[in-house]
């Protein structure tokens, strides 16, 4: 009898401060060649809401950590799923910059993102093997594959699969860029179930480090003078751009293809929400695979426009949000296929194709 991954639990939190376009009226913005950018703060914002989409985004309050974040989001994932922790297998924490301490720019991660969140969790089961996962923004889907690939070689039975990030203390204030970013942490309880007929049903993953390694990376302050000992997250947008739409469609085909399900059966996409003006024309180049021009109404769901880009966090919490009603006009349903599809630093590209 064959296994499948099922999700039976999500969970997700909000950091509760809200950061808003007009707050960066006051910044001044500097090019990577650290040359003031002459035009009006006012102007710099509208032209970046038109692309991405953001009007807001969340911060965490001073004195929480990502591994904070990621212990509330799993603990109502647990609550969601109805389990007992000392039951779970294995803690996957997808994080990039670990605990960073405000007003700082050190990135903490020992002990684990993992540890901290089982210790928070009281769990004392030794069998429950902790650890953290660095993969880009698609650290929380990759969590979710390895996670299937333990319960298809019968090494564990339940994981706790955490994307969790504070990328609002790694943001450079004099670069346009550092208003994409925002804290977050999303949460599942993946479990093995014998002849289910939902769950898991396919996935594909890609890494380019060739030509496309430095896409995303840490960087110098665009503000003259800074200390270059000092670094921040730094990205060159037009290239991400046009890496995900080159090659997100191509790994979500491949996920589907791998599935043997086909784009018209396909109710919801969750895709990473780094841009939304990126996100509809991976959509759209992804239809275009298939020969199609129109894409299915209402398939892509998103919260960008709220909750800005929280790298491994975004995935989780959309798909948390969509299940508990939280999204206008989105749901999901029993039988309905899914699709989670992620890119960011690496560059790593990967998708998994679910059966609520």
């Amino acid at each position: 009898m064959s296994t499948s991954t099922v999700i039976t639990g999500t969970g997700s939190f909000i950091p509760p401060v809200i950061k808003y376009n007009r707050e960066f009226a006051v910044n001044d913005f500097y090019t990577n060649g650290q040359e003031r950018i002459p035009n009006a703060a006012e102007e710099i914002i509208e032209k970046f809401q038109k692309i991405t989409g953001i009007s807001e985004r969340r911060y965490a309050k001073e004195g929480m950590g990502a591994s904070d974040m990621a212990c509330l989001a799993a603990k109502d994932a647990i609550a969601d799923a109805a389990i007992d922790p000392e039951t779970i297998d294995y803690i996957i924490v997808a994080h990039n910059f670990g605990n960073v301490i405000k007003h700082t720019i050190q990135m903490d991660a020992v002990p684990s993102l993992g540890s901290h969140v089982k210790h928070a969790l009281g769990i004392a089961n030794p069998s429950c093997i902790p650890y953290d996962l660095l993969f880009g923004c698609p650290g929380w889907v990759q969590g979710l594959m390895q996670a299937d690939v333990y319960f298809k070689a019968k090494a564990a039975r339940r994981c706790l699969v955490i994307g969790t990030e504070m990328l609002s203390r790694v943001i450079d204030i004099y670069d346009r860029d550092s208003m994409i970013f925002s804290d977050g942490a999303g949460a599942c309880i993946a479990e093995a179930r014998e002849g289910a007929d939902n769950g898991i049903l396919g996935s594909s993953a890609a890494s380019y480090t060739l030509n496309e390694l430095q896409y995303i990376n840490m960087g110098k302050s665009n503000f003259p003078g800074s200390d270059e000992r000092i670094r921040f997250i730094k990205m060159q947008g037009r290239k991400v751009y046009e890496f995900a739409l080159k090659y997100v469609p191509l790994a979500i085909k491949s996920c589907l293809d791998n599935a043997g399900v086909a784009i018209a059966d396909v109710r919801k996409i969750f895709i990473h929400q780094a841009n939304e003006k990126m996100d509809d024309a991976i959509i759209k180049a992804l239809y275009a695979l298939y020969g199609q021009t129109v894409v299915t109404e209402n398939v892509m769901p998103m919260n960008i426009r709220e909750l800005g880009n929280s790298s491994v966090a975004t995935i989780p919490t959309l798909f948390d949000m969509v299940r508990k009603g939280a999204i206008p006009r989105h749901s999901v349903s029993p039988g309905d296929i899914v699709v989670f599809a992620s890119v960011g630093a690496g560059m790593n590209i990967n998708a998994v194709c679910y059966r609520i």
